[in-house]
């Protein structure tokens, strides 16, 4: 092997230009984007719709928490609809239809799964037997929401390229709010 030449075979070599990507050489650099830019104001309704309904959960159980979980409560009701359409909110800000699907439903189980464990944390009470009321109307609320996350993100999708923002949010929180509010007494009848 000593009659080969080296600068042709695969694998790395001495060129101190093999350590700067080819775009970078080529002269094509484009600046990437700060993923957690807070000065857009869409950043700021994606935020907003995943933690508006966990962090709408905390006031509600530290100010005033549930004695029982025998119907839903007003609390019950917001958290319910606040997860429903700030999920919608949250997908209707993507710009194709497979985020807007997928952002949809990332949010309602982000916030879901956030109210749950707020409520989990906020009880104190050993979850032994039975559910303390935090936690039973928390994850009410998040299922209820939930419901209506999932048609939110089947309509999201659907204007994409023909509506706006605003227009897409109203809808699939229309549609999500509704749902949710009609599935959330269903959760109690058992």
């Amino acid at each position: 092997m000593s009659g080969v030449d080296r600068s042709s075979l695969p694998g790395p070599s001495n060129d101190p230009d093999d350590l700067v990507p080819i775009s970078v050489r080529l002269g094509s650099v484009v600046p990437p984007e700060d993923p957690e830019d807070w000065t857009r104001p869409l950043t700021w309704v994606v935020a907003l719709g995943m933690l508006g309904a966990p962090l709408l959960a905390a006031g509600w159980f530290l100010l005033s928490p549930p004695a029982g979980s025998d119907v839903p409560l007003p609390g019950t009701w917001l958290v319910a609809v606040a997860l429903a359409g700030g999920a919608a909110a949250a997908g209707a800000t993507q710009a194709d239809r497979a985020r807007a699907f997928a952002g949809t439903l990332a949010a309602g189980l982000f916030g879901a799964l956030v109210s749950v464990m707020v409520g989990l944390v906020l009880s104190g009470d050993r979850q032994v037997e039975a559910a303390s009321p935090m936690l039973g109307h928390a994850l009410a609320a998040g299922l209820a929401g939930m419901t209506g996350a999932v048609p939110a993100a089947i309509l999201g999708p659907l204007g994409v390229r023909r509506w706006s923002v605003f227009r897409r949010a109203a809808l699939g929180g229309s549609v999500a709010v509704a749902v949710a509010v009609a599935a959330l007494p269903f959760l109690f009848a058992a």
